[in-house]
């Protein structure tokens, strides 16, 4: 029974370990059938008296694209309010991770940050999903609080796992939220609905280098604080 409690916590941990946000994905399709055993395993995430506030819209093929050109439409007309997923100025331990991100990432790709029309066109690819073959755009009802907003991200969370163990790459996009009207729109959302993220799934690109930049995580003595444990 040790055994197998140890060989179980070396799989997940793995699983966690290995995930990363992937922005390069091959055309490879995947299936309905992959994706409603990815999606059920993910439903099984916990939530605030069991509310299960999540809803998720999967789209591919023709309904994919129509949704990417819809939103690549309103990117290239730029009329929509700005939308920043952080307050301004943002707390500065966040700041700091923030820029580090930018730095890598824009790096990978060989953008100059200073060349705006690069990283404009490079915010773009975000609505083609990547080149990934299945786009989500999830939602939760806009009456609930932030807690149900939490319970968003355990599911979501379930479910990049649920795709990382099945050999499935994913990225979480919180850009898709500038385009909500756009998105409400073109999937009928109810009146109530709001957009929470969009996200990529798919098979990645191995060769893309943009997959590969390192994201260094915090070390635990800067983000924990222990109480009631002898030193």
């Amino acid at each position: 029974m040790l055994v197998e409690t140890i060989d179980t916590a070396a799989t997940i941990d793995a699983v966690i370990r290995s995930r990363r946000a992937v922005r390069a994905f091959r055309s490879d399709p995947v299936s309905r059938e992959d994706l409603v055993e990815i999606l059920e395993v993910a439903r099984m995430a916990p939530s605030t008296f069991n509310t299960q506030p999540w809803r998720v819209h999967v789209v591919a093929g023709e309904a994919k694209r129509e949704l990417s050109n819809a939103i690549l439409g309103a990117h290239a007309a730029n009329t929509l309010p700005a939308f920043s997923p952080f307050p301004n100025p943002p707390p500065v331990a966040c700041a700091a991770h923030q820029n580090d991100f930018g730095r890598r990432y824009y790096g990978a790709l060989g953008i100059d940050r200073a060349d705006m029309a690069a990283r404009a066109r490079q915010t773009g690819r975000n609505f083609l999903f990547f080149g990934a073959p299945v786009g989500l755009i999830f939602t939760i009802d806009g009456a609930l609080t932030k807690h149900s907003w939490l319970d968003c991200g355990l599911f979501l969370q379930s479910l990049m796992l649920a795709a990382s163990a099945r050999g499935l790459a994913t990225c979480p996009q919180v850009s898709f939220v500038w385009y909500e009207s756009v998105i409400s729109e073109h999937l009928s959302l109810d009146p109530q609905d709001k957009v929470v993220c969009g996200m990529s799934l798919g098979y990645a690109d191995e060769d893309a280098g943009v997959n590969w930049f390192a994201m260094p995580r915090e070390p635990l003595a800067g983000f924990a604080r222990w109480y009631g444990f002898d030193e």
